[in-house]
């Protein structure tokens, strides 16, 4: 390590505290991944996609706990740079053809994994401070995230087995010797590692990060979870707000969507391979009503259970003599939006939860609600839960 670089040593700094954070911060990603993963599916579907639709709180916890994740990653990586920082200044940059492959995937990994924690931060508090698309480009970039995290696992893999254990390399002079010229050389070397540094040493950093992981965590996670909505502090949305105490995503102003345009004559219509029927809202609320307790369930991780009443999906068709299972093609009144039409598969119809909802906690939908009428189905992202619902197509 150069003089420029010692400038920024610390006794703190080790292999064996980047390796511990290296854990948190990767399992971290990984969560993050899998869950948002699982949010691009149920969005996106492929032709082999399974639909669960129960427990039908499944995308409210998936959903929380990537937004959860997502935001302990930002100071479990600060802290991991802050780790590894003055190894970005040795001198020369490359060393060998094997450190320029751990330097490039380094490189890789911080930059796409900054974008990818900010922006994703951004998109909770729904600003987009930016011209690219926020959905397709936080999909790629968790791609990114993830290939180079396990290129850079596979490079460091060495490094990672000796320090993974707290007293791994102890009693082991040669192992320590080599890390002094390993490709990784580190700003403590490795013989001072277990000795207590003057003021902050490795277990108060390490403390300290675990109770600043913890509290953007908890103060953030109880627009998700109800039991945790005390200490809801920072998070943009608080459960049991909003018009008939549940939060909205968007409005009827923002969908364009005015009371003007749906009048006293409106009407919905249901259109199957024998032809097409319109219902008016008289006629739906003749129909068996049946409600049930559902969590609305938003992909920027706010999440809200409440009593949705209407008729079922299955009743709908069984009226106009389609089959429980059919897949529809459900058309909003909104005027645009990426979410102006949706598909609702057949494991979706033929639930008994899955409803048009006519009436929320006990009353006529709010026009912000999607009134006069909107869908409910169990374990779907909220966006795909179409309000203001104009037409119904059975494909």
């Amino acid at each position: 390590m150069d003089a420029t670089a010692g400038k920024f040593a610390s006794p703190v700094r080790s292999k064996r505290l980047t390796v511990v954070l290296g854990r948190w911060l990767g399992a971290a990603f990984v969560i993050c991944f899998a869950t948002g993963l699982f949010s691009h599916l149920l969005q996106d579907p492929p032709a082999w996609m399974l639909y669960p639709t129960w427990p039908a709180g499944l995308y409210q916890l998936t959903q929380g706990v990537h937004v959860a994740a997502g935001i302990a990653a930002i100071p479990l990586l600060l802290a991991k740079l802050w780790s590894v920082f003055p190894l970005l200044l040795q001198w020369p940059p490359i060393k060998s053809w094997i450190n320029a492959l751990e330097r490039a995937s380094i490189g890789l990994f911080v930059a796409a994994s900054l974008v990818e924690v900010a922006t994703g931060l951004l998109n909770t508090y729904k600003w987009y401070p930016w011209t690219f698309p926020f959905r397709q480009t936080h999909y790629w970039l968790a791609w990114v995230v993830v290939g180079s995290l396990a290129l850079h696992i596979a490079v460091k893999l060495p490094v990672i087995t000796r320090h993974w254990r707290r007293n791994g390399t102890e009693g082991k002079p040669d192992e320590r010797d080599n890390d002094k010229h390993s490709h990784d050389e580190s700003p403590n070397d490795g013989r001072t590692e277990d000795k207590q540094p003057a003021g902050m040493g490795r277990r108060a950093f390490l403390s300290t990060v675990t109770v600043t992981t913890a509290f953007v965590v908890l103060s953030t996670a109880g627009q998700s979870f109800a039991w945790l909505a005390p200490l809801n502090i920072f998070a943009p949305r608080r459960q049991n707000t909003g018009p008939q105490g549940v939060p909205v995503n968007r409005t009827a102003m923002e969908a364009q969507v005015a009371q003007g345009d749906i009048g006293t004559d409106w009407t919905m219509s249901v259109t199957t391979k024998n032809g097409e029927r319109t219902f008016s809202l008289p006629q739906l609320r003749a129909l068996p009503q049946t409600e049930h307790v559902l969590t609305v369930a938003c992909v920027e991780g706010w999440s809200q259970s409440a009593l949705w009443r209407g008729v079922r999906i299955k009743d709908l068709l069984a009226e106009v003599g389609a089959p429980a299972d059919s897949e529809l093609e459900v058309v909003s009144m909104e005027k645009n939006g990426n979410y102006r039409v949706m598909t609702m598969p057949a494991p979706y119809t033929g639930n008994d939860k899955t409803l048009l909802v006519l009436e929320l906690n006990g009353a006529p939908l709010d026009l912000d609600h999607g009134y006069p009428a909107r869908i409910m189905a169990p374990g779907r992202p909220g966006v795909l839960q179409t309000k203001w619902v104009q037409r119904i197509e059975v494909l």
